[in-house]
């Protein structure tokens, strides 16, 4: 069998949008996940802590589940939307130690 056929796929991005309530997970990259996001929305979580190489924590969700989203960064809390979550890609196997 050639190498390729027994190396994995690449895994699948997730962003913070996809934490479960609790999951702990690191920030891999910020990106804009749709057009509504622009360079300024980029550059304010980058400014809130955001940035590659941080644990990230999803502490709960808003009402049905949906938004805001707390979440700590850090020893901070924010309420995100949930547009601004899902430009937050993390790795969620590359957990720190709290």
């Amino acid at each position: 069998m050639s190498p390729a056929r027994l190396s994995r796929p690449p895994a699948a991005t997730q962003t913070l949008a996809s934490l479960a309530a609790g999951g702990r997970a690191t920030v891999t990259r910020v990106v804009a996940a749709s057009p509504e996001v622009d360079a300024v929305a980029l550059r304010r979580l980058g400014v809130l802590g955001f940035l590659p190489g941080e644990p990230v924590q999803l502490l709960r969700r808003g009402p049905g589940g949906r938004e805001p989203l707390a979440v700590l960064i850090g020893e901070t809390m924010f309420a995100l939307r949930l547009i601004e979550a899902q430009c937050i890609e993390i790795d969620p196997g590359a957990r720190t130690a709290a």
